[in-house]
């Protein structure tokens, strides 16, 4: 692909992607970055197959531009009834301030589309243009076939290893997830050490190391941001929480607020909320969790179950504090808009930027 720019490839007129989000990303949302010229994007990873089919149809119907679709590819979770039972116990207390009981039993809430045949037959039926892979890689066979439906692929890295390991299975682009991302690490190996890599360092490592084109993502916010991924190699920038706040969004008031507000209480990386790490705006939530010391958590998703369950007591009750608020450490430059509009500010940024050098 060094001949062709990946935007070329994928038939878009800016190099500014969306981040997928699984949960805050809508068919509007995605279509609207792309008829600005970037690539929209929907996270199905928490959707059926069936309900992910009609995201993509819904966007389809609302633009005839290239859009990326994610999927998450963790390892399946390994279900403990002693480890779930104990953090039920530590929940109990949250679940009682709210007037309500926590779950009596926690169950695997998503199915990893690497096991996820229904999941995988329907996005080779629909054949978007673009899939992303997220936590991990699908098997060989999947990949080709994707690839032979013309679907350009691109994968998440969090490190070298994992970059190189992308390129080996024949992906087309690496998506660079430094450390100050929202949302869940993409490690492949959560029980592995995480590099913790800048954004900017990953960017760079991978390019000099990588013959793939590489997607820099993790706490960019403006033009700016994305003029110096590109300075630094990078073929594309993608954004997500500088979108989460957008009028096409599903976050509620409570994230929107606490979006708002993050100037001032910051974001945290934990596991507690899902049972995978990932960066959330500071919120009730991650203060319990930072008290829980060295305590076991389910498997993701398994974890997630009782996370959600513990939202929507806290919400019925008033509190907007126990949700999964993922956003970026750049969170506090959010600007709230419509999200064509937020696109045609960055591109707009991202041409000063580089006229200035």
């Amino acid at each position: 692909m060094q001949g062709q720019s990946i935007t070329a490839r994928i038939g878009i007129d800016w190099p500014i992607f969306q981040a997928p989000m699984a949960g805050v990303s809508t068919p509007a949302m995605a279509a609207a970055v792309s008829e600005a010229g970037g690539l929209g994007a929907l996270g199905i990873g928490a959707a059926t197959p069936e309900q992910a089919r009609k995201m993509i149809r819904a966007t389809r119907a609302l633009t005839d531009k290239p859009f990326n679709i994610n999927v998450f590819c963790h390892r399946p979770a390994q279900a403990d009834a002693a480890i779930e039972a104990s953090w039920l116990d530590r929940l109990a207390p949250l679940f009682a301030r709210f007037g309500a009981a926590p779950p009596q039993r926690l169950s695997e809430i998503y199915t990893s589309f690497c096991v996820d045949s229904a999941a995988q037959q329907m996005l080779l039926d629909e054949a978007p243009p673009v899939v992303s892979f997220h936590f991990g890689l699908p098997d060989k066979a999947l990949i080709k076939a994707l690839k032979a439906k013309g679907i350009l692929l691109m994968a998440t890295a969090t490190s070298p290893d994992e970059g190189r390991a992308i390129q080996a299975a024949g992906i087309d682009a690496v998506v660079a997830q430094g450390w100050e991302a929202g949302g869940h690490r993409g490690i492949f190996d959560p029980e592995a050490e995480d590099p913790q890599q800048s954004t900017w360092d990953l960017t760079v490592a991978l390019v000099a190391g990588l013959d793939i084109p590489v997607i820099a993502a993790g706490g960019l916010m403006t033009g700016g941001d994305i003029a110096h991924a590109l300075q630094l190699g990078a073929s594309a920038a993608q954004l997500g929480t500088a979108f989460v706040g957008s009028d096409e969004s599903q976050a509620d008031q409570g994230y929107r607020d606490a979006l708002a507000a993050a100037a001032e209480a910051g974001t945290r990386m934990t596991a507690a909320i899902s049972g995978r790490s990932a960066r959330c705006l500071v919120n009730g939530f991650t203060s319990w969790a930072e008290a829980q010391g060295g305590a076991q958590i389910p498997d993701y998703p398994i974890a997630y179950d009782a996370g959600k369950a513990l939202n929507a007591a806290a919400k019925s009750a008033g509190d907007t504090g126990f949700g999964a608020q993922w956003a970026g450490k750049g969170a506090a430059g959010s600007r709230p808009m419509a999200s064509g509009e937020m696109l045609r500010l960055l591109v707009q940024e991202m041409q000063a930027a580089q006229g200035q050098r």
